[in-house]
């Protein structure tokens, strides 16, 4: 199954322009499911902009040719736009997620008289302006020794956001679906690989998101105590039906700020992939392998026919959700109970929602 990259700045449509109430020199442009407050009158309908979503880490260079950096002060004039990372922000009450730029700003890297002529609607322009996502800093407790990249066998845990994919309504429409709670956690991903090809023997691996790690003892990785606390290094290889990645969320103390209110370091499961086959399980089926295995499940809050209408209405869904602990949810992630793949991210079908209210909360 392809995995989904995400677009951090694209060739995108303004599709719609409105008034923010109270203001007379802003307004809210939407693109694709997002909303952006942009300066008044510069855009409209139709245009082709560069779209930039959130947690998004932007040159400077970038900034100074859109002219939103000042040399003198160093720092930028729009809110969210720092130079570094760009962020979730509040102006006159309006949300706006992401940053919107006139085409001309691909001039620093294309020497083309008319930029509009060589870019289309849903062009990837990250890599050629520089923009990188933004990568929280991790804790001593959290790094690990590295061991090597992360398995080619395996698949990372990154899910897009559905407002950068609105055409994914269209394939969600009626089909059964489950949506899960976003632990606020970090992502840890164990394996255990049965050698059928040759004699080098079974395999069994521990990864952070983006690298696999070589065996600690407890107590001076979080990832290998996870291990420990869960048996995995014996229940893995006790499953003899296929090689499989279980993928969860380890949240706790030491862990983004312990926002879930966790009492102690624990997983929350929400995928289990299959090796062999290389495919993710459907959801019955991996509720049962948890079961078997004795591992905790994220939340689970809501199972049916998928029935929303529009980004906004599942933005006010992931805004009502809450952790045990009753602090704000940071969002939710829905998938079909019958894996499928998707058209429109080219490759499986599976969509978050973070929620604002979480998003402005913890300046993020």
């Amino acid at each position: 199954m392809t995995e989904v990259t995400r677009k951090l700045a694209s060739v995108q449509k303004i599709t719609s322009l409105d008034p923010i109430e109270g203001a007379d020199k802003i307004e809210c442009a939407g693109v694709l499911g997002w909303h952006v407050v942009v300066p008044k009158g510069r855009y409209n309908v139709g245009d082709l902009v560069v779209y930039l979503e959130v947690d998004s880490v932007i040159p400077v260079d970038v900034l100074i040719a859109e002219g939103l950096w000042d040399n003198d002060k160093r720092k930028g004039k729009l809110a969210g736009a720092k130079g570094d990372r760009l962020k979730t922000v509040r102006l006159r009450k309006q949300v706006s997620q992401g940053l919107i730029m006139n085409l001309e700003v691909l001039k620093i890297c294309w020497d083309y008289a008319d930029i509009s002529q060589h870019v289309e609607e849903g062009q990837d322009v990250s890599e050629a302006l520089g923009v990188t996502k933004y990568e929280p800093p991790v804790a001593a407790n959290m790094v690990g020794i590295v061991k090597g990249n992360f398995p080619s066998f395996l698949k990372k845990t990154d899910t897009n956001r559905i407002q950068g994919n609105p055409a994914v309504f269209d394939e969600l429409a009626d089909i059964e679906v489950y949506i899960t709670l976003k632990m606020d956690g970090t992502s840890f991903t164990a394996f255990h690989r049965i050698d059928t090809v040759d004699s080098i023997g079974n395999e069994f691996g521990v990864c952070s998101r983006n690298l696999q790690l070589k065996e600690q003892v407890p107590g001076q990785n979080v990832y290998w105590d996870m291990v420990a606390k869960y048996n995995l290094k014996e229940l893995l290889p006790n499953w003899r039906a296929f090689s499989l990645g279980i993928q969860a969320e380890a949240f706790g103390p030491g862990i983004q700020k312990n926002r879930m209110g966790a009492d102690e370091v624990q997983l929350g499961l929400f995928d289990i992939f299959n090796i062999d086959e290389c495919r993710y399980l459907d959801y019955d089926e991996m509720i049962r392998v948890a079961c078997t295995l004795m591992l905790p499940t994220v939340p689970l809050v809501y199972r049916g026919p998928f029935t929303w209408k529009t980004v906004n209405e599942l933005v006010a869904f992931a805004d009502e959700q809450k952790y045990a602990n009753g602090a704000q949810a940071e969002g939710i992630v829905i998938r079909p109970v019958i894996e499928q793949r998707s058209e429109a991210l080219d490759g499986r079908l599976a969509v978050k929602v973070i929620s604002p209210k979480y998003l402005l909360k913890h300046g993020e």
